[in-house]
């Protein structure tokens, strides 16, 4: 019993030391619950409307607009609003403009959002399409491949590294003719390979057990996994460059990750949400990860459409690698 106390006391003065830790553990929560009160503070519509208007600020207004507990979001043009008309993401389309509509036939929702415009604006056309709701286990699908990526890389990067390095293991590679980016490129590849295959058996499994959406090719379903991985494994090797402390590189690791796994779209979409939140979640790599691959499944977008996503992810994965072969340390003590 004894002796137990003793590794206890030892174990929690160690953690209370380590001030950097200690303020992280008690920072982030705080931080965390923070950022989700902001974006979902406000209460969820019934119904998301799509707007389509070139007249800035709406000047001939619908009274529709003015019906309470209906979120109206703003598309640029019609084809771009038609899209989620069809997969049922929103309810309504209207031109403002034209004074017309579009109503999904096989949407529940549309039929009530549309019994609500011709109450309040009965001058609106009708116009019609069809398209069937896409299933929320095909649309999270390329979430949780993506988010599955998201923490094989990361924490299988950075805990190996700082493990390495608090064990000395990276300095004794260092009396090697081992380079510092030969070491980092051959963590990369290692990791890149294990989780593009683990991406594909649950894309696969998914496939047989629950017969799920893809339209698009296999081969740019992976060349997106590639990608992707590449770039997030790149952060991991950027965050584990210098830190020899394991638990002060998982609090880094969270800071990382969680905003990721909130903003990314791997839960649910942010159509919809302030266009702050928006512009943040386009500065993470697992957001244009999940796009392209849920573009690839569920819209059968080829190499152009995804390129985009595609050229971001490289450009991270070398600016996160150029950071940490420049900043990575050898040494345990962090000189």
């Amino acid at each position: 019993m004894k002796r137990m106390l003793a590794v206890f006391r030892a174990r929690n003065s160690e953690f209370f030391r380590d001030r950097s830790t200690l303020t992280w553990n008690i920072l982030f929560p705080f931080l965390l619950l923070l950022g989700f009160y902001y974006i979902f503070s406000q209460a969820q519509p019934m119904y998301k409307v799509g707007v389509l208007s070139v007249q800035d600020g709406y000047i001939s207004r619908p009274v529709f607009m003015a019906v309470k507990h209906i979120q109206f979001i703003p598309y640029g043009d019609l084809d771009t609003g038609l899209a989620p008309l069809t997969r049922h993401q929103i309810d309504l389309l209207i031109d403002i403009d034209r004074a017309q509509y579009w109503v999904n036939q096989e949407s529940r929702k549309g039929y009530m959002a549309e019994q609500l415009l011709a109450v309040k604006d009965p001058n609106f056309q009708r116009r019609v399409i069809r398209g069937d709701a896409i299933r929320y286990v095909d649309w999270v699908l390329p979430g949780i491949i993506g988010m599955n990526i998201m923490f094989s890389a990361l924490f299988g990067v950075g805990y190996a590294i700082v493990r390495y390095r608090k064990n000395g293991v990276l300095k004794r590679l260092n009396a090697t003719p081992l380079t510092a980016l030969e070491f980092i490129f051959g963590q990369l590849l290692s990791r890149i390979l294990m989780v593009v295959i683990v991406g594909l058996v649950l894309f696969l499994g998914a496939r047989l057990l629950l017969s799920t959406l893809m339209l698009g090719r296999l081969g740019w379903l992976v060349l997106t996994m590639l990608i992707g991985a590449l770039a997030l494994v790149s952060l991991g090797l950027l965050v584990a460059a210098r830190l020899r402390s394991e638990e002060f590189t998982g609090g880094l690791l969270n800071m990382t990750t969680w905003p990721m796994l909130g903003l990314s779209e791997v839960w649910f979409s942010l159509e919809g949400a302030p266009h702050l939140v928006q512009q943040i979640s386009q500065l993470m790599p697992l957001t244009h990860l999940v796009q392209a691959m849920r573009a690839i499944m569920l819209e059968g977008a080829g190499f152009m459409a995804i390129s985009d996503h595609l050229a971001i992810l490289a450009l991270m994965a070398v600016v996160f690698l150029a950071l940490g072969a420049a900043t990575f340390s050898w040494d345990a003590d962090g000189r």
